[in-house]
């Protein structure tokens, strides 16, 4: 078979972008890894004898996703995966986050994710295949206090991703969506040298715990990226591909909790769901 080539947003060191490109290289693929500051992996990329190209590239900027998409399709050929894996989590409650914090979550965690799919499906839908794979978070199917507005464009992710799917398989695209709980990367890191901004003083001690755990957390979450890659790639290998996977021990049970007590809640109210439509025959 031939090499397929990946597009992977978000390819800090560290991260789950720079562990998919490690992995696809391994196998003998292609991969373009999308970065802020592309002199850092200069070298990296000088070590894989034109396998991996390292772009420079916002994410939110979508005329240049499209110029790197377009880029990537001239270099290699054709996208053959998609990892949409660019994301940041800022945080605050809901009534008193900073708007401008607000939109940037959206914009980096939601939209940047519309960006690059829009901009790979023609290809992908013209040579009739390849997979786009969105990486989610638990906390786009569990609420977490502190963060509201990651935890509500994830969500819109994951109802994005679930009508995606179903329009794109006609044309022999296939979609995953995998929600990583706490893997250790270099997302933590940042709450050191971010002080609490909050509008509403009511809320100040909840966010002021919030950092101090996430800070506590930083270097011994217990998640593996590369661990965590390589199940995401057994996932894709299968005769019928799940439609998501939840990456972690913790992050699994925290949603089959979930999962579990929103269905016993809704067949303890199946009355009352049932009792809203007109009587039958009217």
């Amino acid at each position: 078979m031939s090499a397929a080539t990946w597009f992977v947003t978000g390819g800090t060191p560290g991260g789950f972008g720079m562990a998919y490109a490690e992995a696809v290289l391994a196998r003998g693929d292609r991969v373009a890894l999308t970065v802020r500051r592309p002199e850092e992996l200069d070298a990296w990329a000088a070590e894989h004898d034109g396998a991996a190209l390292v772009l420079p590239l916002d994410v939110t900027d979508p005329d240049g996703v499209r110029h790197a998409v377009a880029t990537v399709e001239e270099r290699f050929g054709g996208i053959d995966v998609v990892v949409n894996n660019a994301g940041r989590g800022w945080y605050g409650s809901i009534e008193g986050m900073d708007e401008a914090a607000v939109r940037d979550t959206f914009e980096v965690n939601f939209f940047s994710v519309l960006n690059v799919t829009r901009a790979a499906l023609p290809g992908m839908r013209s040579r009739g295949g390849g997979w786009i794979v969105n990486m989610s978070s638990v906390a786009g199917l569990v609420g977490t206090p502190g963060f509201g507005f990651y935890t509500a464009a994830k969500f819109a992710l994951e109802g994005m991703t679930e009508v995606l799917r179903q329009e794109v398989e006609p044309f022999g695209v296939r979609v995953l969506a995998v929600e990583p709980g706490a893997f250790r990367t270099r997302a933590y890191s940042a709450f050191a040298d971010e002080p609490v901004h909050e509008e509403v003083s009511a809320y100040l001690p909840m966010l002021e715990e919030v950092r101090a755990t996430m800070i506590s957390r930083d270097g011994v979450q217990p998640g593996d990226p590369e661990r965590g890659v390589q199940a995401v790639l057994s996932a894709m290998e299968r005769d019928r591909p799940p439609h998501r996977v939840v990456l972690g021990s913790a992050g699994h049970e925290a949603v089959a909790a979930r999962w579990e007590e929103a269905l016993a809640a809704l067949r303890a109210d199946e009355a009352l769901s049932r009792g809203a439509d007109f009587p039958p025959g009217e």
